[in-house]
């Protein structure tokens, strides 16, 4: 027995960073680059290295460079967390399985640590895979949950809730992530919008801004949780732009939306360090006369271009910072 699953890279469209701090976001699945995993039966339990996990190197320089990009962590042991959470829920949950052993693997297209959920999309595939395989259901709501414990409890990266959802439920989601809901029920509110609606996006990103996400967002993380007024106030506004958001989106009025995008950003620059590299990017964008906003935690940026001259000038003006310029596949 061997099968195929897959999860898309994703982009926030509204109300991020909020998603860590019980805020409302609104999200989208990139189809242009997924994660894909392989699981075959086999008679050990076999973990196997990725190509862009190799411990092989051309040189010194290159052996820096790809620390510099990627840290010291691969994706492995994204790998290895899915795999225990997997099992962990089904001991919890007294759900039999086959003793059956596998060997799994994982390829990605997703451009790393620019911010397009490309290690959540790793254990998202994997957690599709080790269902397939043993045949077993986890409700959709609690699937995300599952996926976010495998990264925040059993590894400690800091993170929110926005990519696991939209991975697992696909498409266009909003997510309302009620405190008490959340603590209730040990999920937030999620609702499918049509994708079909939205209005053309661009997507840019620069290879060269690698970063992990979870570092990124500790500053934001460690003032929220001393209580600094400012920033809690501020995530809070950030989360109002996907609730106004959301009422436009079922209107299928999107007028508000550019002024929306660019003041989420504004927003968040005011309790996030952004690099000049990341700002070159933004600057560049709203030069071109479309909305710009970190897709993720940065390293890309997302935006409505709907005229097809102005994004042109916008894909010719990015790529002479370095920056490459698509059109999103959400459906």
């Amino acid at each position: 027995m061997s099968l195929v699953t897959e999860a898309f890279a994703r982009a926030g469209l509204l109300g991020n960073p909020s998603d860590g701090y019980f805020g409302k976001i609104i999200a989208v699945t990139i189809r242009n680059f997924a994660a894909r995993v392989f699981i075959r039966e086999s008679p050990e339990l076999r973990i196997e290295a990725a190509a862009q996990d190799a411990d092989v190197f051309k040189s010194s320089q290159e052996f820096l460079e790809s620390l510099d990009l990627y840290g010291y962590y691969g994706g492995q042991r994204l790998v290895k967390a899915a795999i225990k959470v997997f099992f962990d829920y089904c001991k919890s949950h007294g759900i039999r399985h086959s003793n059956k052993n596998f060997t799994i693997r994982y390829e990605s297209t997703i451009p790393r640590q620019v911010g397009l959920g490309g290690s959540s999309s790793i254990i998202v595939a994997a957690m599709r895979g080790l269902m397939a395989f043993y045949r077993i259901q986890i409700p959709l709501p609690i699937l995300p949950t599952l996926v976010l414990n495998a990264e925040l409890k059993e590894l400690g990266i800091n993170a929110g809730f926005m990519d696991r959802v939209v991975q697992v439920y696909e498409g266009c989601v909003y997510m309302d992530l009620d405190k008490k809901l959340i603590e209730e029920q040990g999920y937030g509110r999620y609702e499918r919008l049509p994708p079909g609606r939205l209005p053309p996006l661009y997507l840019a990103f620069k290879p060269d801004l690698g970063k992990v996400s979870g570092q990124v967002l500790n500053e934001i993380r460690l003032a929220y949780e001393r209580g600094d007024r400012f920033v809690i106030e501020t995530l809070e506004k950030i989360a109002a732009k996907a609730e106004q958001g959301r009422e436009d989106y079922l209107r299928e009025d999107f007028s508000r939306w550019p002024r929306l995008i660019d003041e989420n950003f504004d927003l968040r620059s005011r309790i996030m360090r952004i690099s000049e590299s990341n700002m070159e990017m933004i600057r560049t964008a709203r030069r071109c006369g479309v909305p710009a906003k970190f897709a993720g935690s940065g390293g890309s940026i997302i935006g409505l271009c709907g005229d097809e001259q102005t994004y042109k000038r916008l894909r010719d003006e990015l790529e002479k910072i370095g920056a490459q310029v698509i059109r999103p596949q959400i459906v």
